[in-house]
């Protein structure tokens, strides 16, 4: 394992930043969309869950099959990982979110149309603040899923720490397939931690807001 980090660290340091990008890329855009979508459709029920319908069917379709359905039109590379990865995230996001603005006191959102906010202010100055445990909760789970995803992509040209799990698969060697492995679980811990310090930060500005 020494031996191995000592010959190709450069090459793995690159791979894991690669990953990285690729994998937070494919979050931020998932997660503008989420916000998007739940603005547009907040308050028409059928449309949001006929959206959670269709995005829980797009994540009942495995990866490969997903990747090689968007490589006619996006071609191989990194750019069809993002895509297929965002689509992913979504759903995570989209169900969390919902359920979050749902769960907030109708009492609030009558106190805030009797201050005569609009309904967007009301969602962004009432709903998205008072939802943002769940709003983080659902970023979480949507980073630690797309992380081992993105593993996969390394199948279609697009980097990645996966390119070492297959590296090992291919040669018959445990060491790749084992970095590959405390890379992708080390990643993925530091930005949960990362994601949960910003939570901290977030929710301790809007209570001293709040007071």
């Amino acid at each position: 394992m020494i031996k191995y980090w000592q010959q190709n660290s450069s090459q793995m340091m690159q791979l894991t930043i690669q990953h990285a990008q690729m994998v937070l890329t494919s979050l931020l855009i998932a997660f503008l969309l989420a916000i998007v979508l739940i603005a547009i459709f907040l308050r028409k029920k059928n449309w949001l869950n006929g959206l959670i319908y269709f995005f829980s069917l797009l994540y009942s379709v495995p990866s490969y099959a997903f990747f090689a359905l968007l490589i006619p039109v996006t071609g191989l590379g990194e750019t069809t990982a993002i895509i297929v990865l965002a689509f992913y995230s979504e759903y995570v996001l989209l169900r969390n979110f919902i359920t979050g603005i749902r769960e907030v006191d109708p009492k609030y959102i009558e106190v805030a149309k009797g201050l005569g906010m609009t309904k967007q202010q009301i969602f962004a100055k009432v709903q998205l603040p008072l939802a943002l445990s769940a709003i983080f909760s659902g970023l979480q789970i949507a980073l630690a899923s797309t992380m081992s995803i993105a593993t996969i992509a390394s199948t279609i040209s697009a980097g990645g720490l996966g390119d070492l799990m297959f590296e090992g698969l291919q040669t018959g060697k445990v060491v790749p397939i084992l970095w590959g492995t405390i890379l992708t679980v080390g990643l993925t811990l530091i930005c949960i931690l990362v994601l949960k310090l910003i939570e901290n930060i977030v929710v301790s500005e809007g209570l001293s807001l709040e007071k």
